[in-house]
């Protein structure tokens, strides 16, 4: 019962002849220093193959314009069909790894993976967080990312849902008036 969880899409492949995206709600942060992450992916898809050989992916945040692939992303395999050129996104070159970014995802975080287990349904990639890419459109005049503008969405049982009502900010609650 802890939803609703993130709905991400995870690019992975080392070339573009193999590139890949999976959706992903089993996904989140593991440690701030050094920064880490981590994805659960079942052994049975195509993209696990693909990270476990390359050892390398990107986290894409999605947002509500981008509801429509995460859903298709989650429900076709990219054994037979080129997600990229089905869904008309652009594939990036990444910084640090060899998976692309999804450029029209408004937060890109490449990962290289630094340990697998194996948990059932589900193997968990922990991997270390190597750059953070942030469209410059959800940048405010402070440099802070524009959570709210970003429109990010969540999945909770079966469904999608967007995201983006502040209620507080962390220490808010004990703050001095």
């Amino acid at each position: 019962m802890l939803y609703p969880v993130p709905a991400v899409m995870v690019s992975c492949g080392d070339k573009p002849e193999n590139y890949n995206i999976i959706t992903v709600a089993w996904t989140g942060t593991l440690c701030s220093e050094p920064p880490m992450a981590y994805i659960s992916v079942r052994p049975t898809r195509h993209s696990h193959d693909l990270i476990s050989q390359t050892g390398e992916f990107v986290i894409n945040l999605a947002s509500k314009k981008l509801v429509f692939a995460v859903d298709y992303c989650g429900v076709k395999s990219g054994k037979d069909i080129n997600k990229f050129k089905k869904l008309k996104l652009t594939p990036l070159k990444a910084e640090h790894v060899s998976a692309p970014l999804i450029a029209e995802s408004p937060v890109n975080i490449e990962c290289r993976v630094t340990e697998r287990k194996h948990l059932g349904s589900h193997d968990m990639f922990i991997a270390k967080v190597l750059c953070v890419h942030a469209d410059q459109r959800y940048i405010n005049k402070k440099g802070a990312f524009n959570f709210q503008a970003a429109e990010p969405i969540c999945y909770s049982h079966g469904k999608y849902y967007l995201l983006g009502r502040e209620l507080g900010h962390f220490g808010f609650s004990v703050k001095k008036k």
